[in-house]
């Protein structure tokens, strides 16, 4: 599903979906209200959603949040003229897994789509460069102590290999091919993180790594 009030930018990002035999797009909406109406009346995996829906910058944030009530195991990628730090931290606390820049994502919208419907997480390099920057400043700001205050903490060094591998989308065989590990292994690993995390799921695990600076 691609929603945009930008005909144009809903017509381009809709075009390459139904270009691929893997993807198809089963609604486009341009407003908030009619974006609603498909939620509830489509079948999908996976909602393309651009945080400014004329109404407000806000808009995409609360179609998030209605999404994830009414189809709880679909998954939504913000796509977004909007960048700042904390627009993308917020668009993830409310259950996005992708965030993509326009002016700035020269990738495959095929792709970030399948990304996140395959448990993984889709954003823009350069704003993952300077999350990740700000996180590591934080860390050498405010330095943990001792004894571990959150679930975090417990993740071992390999686990957080795999999480990483697991936001960008490998499957449990090609993470137990790169690190030269059984798939058993891995799986035991990811159960591990889920544990950890108090997560069910891939995407779940991928928000709250996102969300810590784990990645």
């Amino acid at each position: 599903m691609v929603v945009d009030d930008d005909s144009h930018v809903r017509m381009v990002i809709a075009q390459e979906v139904m270009n691929d035999h893997r993807t198809v797009v089963v609604a486009q909406a341009s407003c908030l209200r009619e974006a609603r109406k498909y939620i509830r009346q489509h079948d999908f995996d996976v909602m393309l959603v651009d945080l400014n829906l004329g109404n407000g910058n806000d808009d995409g944030l609360e179609l998030i949040d209605v999404m994830k009530s009414l189809r709880p195991t679909a998954e939504a990628i913000v796509v977004s003229v909007v960048e700042t730090e904390e627009q993308v931290l917020r668009a993830f606390e409310v259950g996005a897994t992708g965030y993509l820049v326009k002016n700035s994502w020269f990738g495959s919208y095929v792709q970030a789509v399948l990304q996140v419907a395959n448990g993984g997480a889709s954003i823009t390099p350069s704003l993952a460069r300077r999350l990740l920057q700000r996180f590591d400043k934080n860390i050498v700001a405010a330095p943990r102590s001792a004894s571990p205050s959150c679930a975090a903490d417990l993740i071992s060094a390999r686990e957080r290999k795999v999480l990483r591998m697991v936001a960008n989308g490998y499957t449990s065989a090609e993470i137990g091919h790169q690190l030269e590990i059984s798939t058993t292994t891995v799986n035991a690993h990811i159960k591990s993180i889920y544990c950890k995390l108090q997560v069910h799921t891939r995407a779940q695990a991928v928000r709250f790594a996102l969300m810590r600076g784990l990645l």
